[in-house]
């Protein structure tokens, strides 16, 4: 009989994730000024969280690959557990945002006449690619949980 198992997280996933996003950053800017009659502006913090958390997930990533794949340690099954929800929700949230934030910037790229266009392009992008970082931080947290077959328990 075989034991059900947990796929990871698939690319579709990230990539439906990702389009979501771009629609739902490219809607911001266009209903934020129709509500309120002004371009909706970033700040440098938006930006600045994403890299903290990026940086976060990719530490805890690489601790525990070296810890489960490298060493062959053993750590306790709900380290794992949590570990690898942890991944798996920074990959969802990662590739929602990157995409948020880069649909937001593709909005204020028709607008020529505004002078926050450049500022607010370079906080999107660099949102966006701390976005990228935390999908992929989180993909490698979640694979770097996995145990091969011969270490399953005999039995």
């Amino acid at each position: 009989m075989s034991r059900p198992r947990l796929r990871p997280v698939a690319a579709s996933t990230l990539t439906a994730w990702a389009i979501v996003g771009l629609i739902g950053g490219w809607l911001v800017r266009r209903v934020g000024a129709s509500i309120s009659g002004s371009n909706p502006v970033i700040g440098w913090i938006h930006p600045v969280v994403m890299v903290l958390l990026a940086a976060i997930v990719v530490g805890t990533a690489w601790i525990t690959w070296r810890q489960m794949q490298v060493h062959h340690e053993r750590i306790e099954a709900y380290r794992a557990v949590n570990r690898m929800v942890l991944g798996r929700a920074c990959a969802m949230v990662g590739a929602l945002l990157a995409g948020g934030y880069l649909g937001y910037a593709i909005s204020w790229l028709g607008l020529r006449g505004d002078p926050l266009v450049h500022t607010v392009l370079a906080r999107a992008f660099v949102a966006a690619a701390a976005g990228v970082i935390l999908c992929a931080g989180g993909v490698w947290l979640e694979r770097a949980c996995r145990i091969r077959e011969d270490h399953d328990e005999e039995g």
